[in-house]
């Protein structure tokens, strides 16, 4: 009998992305094996580089050289504060492969269409860093971006945070989701600014929009970090232990299911 397909769905989360890295060592030490990848936002970035062939060691070395600087730039227009960019000519810089076709899995890379409001799903063919930029754009944030066919673009967590359904049409027959917006977050007192009521209000939106994906999946991994902000980047290392701590916590559970059919 041929072993069922495994699929990893990798949502989004800013600097929280750094937490996928801790799964995927954990995986990795485990020997569960990755057939087909989906990221949404922070996971296409992370979701593009296992896909290229690299291991959570060597991920996890070119995300030490991530910072805002080198991965954003000033817009110099007014949709937007920031462009992305430089976060193109990283992973062209760091990346082994460049394009979808040359990948060594099947990878998905989850965008919005911002005219429809519908899920974009860049796979098979075309650039690889122009899908993560598309996918990472988050709106008002990061310009949108704008494909050969005029389609404007921006992050994929508005419509799909936690890309289970994508992973499945892959052909996953088994999927672990990886959830850092569900991921048990909470938040401490009532904000008493309107950018702070705003962005409160939009995590809240992100966290249900996530959970609401849950059931396609049969393993779900949500690393507790809480208390750590989309921003920090310079936590890498905590949101990598964090990461590795919550899949270690599901290794039985998803052994289990590998050998249910054996």
């Amino acid at each position: 009998m041929s072993r069922k397909k495994i699929g990893l769905a990798l949502s989004g989360g800013g600097a929280r992305g750094f937490a996928h890295l801790g799964v995927l060592k954990a995986l990795e030490d485990h020997s569960i094996p990755i057939d087909l990848v989906a990221g949404t936002s922070a996971g296409s970035f992370v979701g593009a580089a296992l896909a290229c062939g690299m291991s959570s060691a060597e991920i996890t070395a070119v995300g030490r050289n991530i910072g805002w600087f080198n991965m954003t730039g000033l817009s110099y227009s007014p949709k937007a504060l920031l462009s992305n960019v430089p976060m193109g000519k990283f992973i062209e810089q760091n990346f082994p492969v460049q394009r979808f076709e040359d990948l060594s899995i099947p990878f998905a890379a989850v965008a919005c269409d911002f005219e429809t409001g519908e899920e974009f799903i860049f796979k098979d063919n075309g650039d690889i860093a122009f899908a993560v930029r598309a996918s990472c754009a988050v709106p008002a944030i990061f310009l949108p971006l704008v494909d050969e066919t005029g389609r404007i673009l921006v992050d994929g967590g508005v419509v799909s945070p936690m890309p289970t359904k994508t992973v499945r049409k892959l052909g996953a027959d088994i999927v672990i989701a990886v959830d850092l917006l569900a991921c048990g977050s909470t938040f401490r007192g009532t904000p008493n600014t309107l950018i702070g009521t705003f962005f409160q209000s939009a995590m809240m939106l992100l966290r249900t929009a996530s959970k609401n994906q849950h059931y396609r999946a049969d393993i779900v991994i949500e690393p507790q970090i809480a208390h750590l902000r989309p921003d920090e980047i310079k936590k890498m290392d905590e949101f990598i232990e964090l990461g590795e701590k919550a899949a270690l916590e599901k290794i039985d559970e998803i052994n289990l299911i590998l050998n249910k059919d054996k």
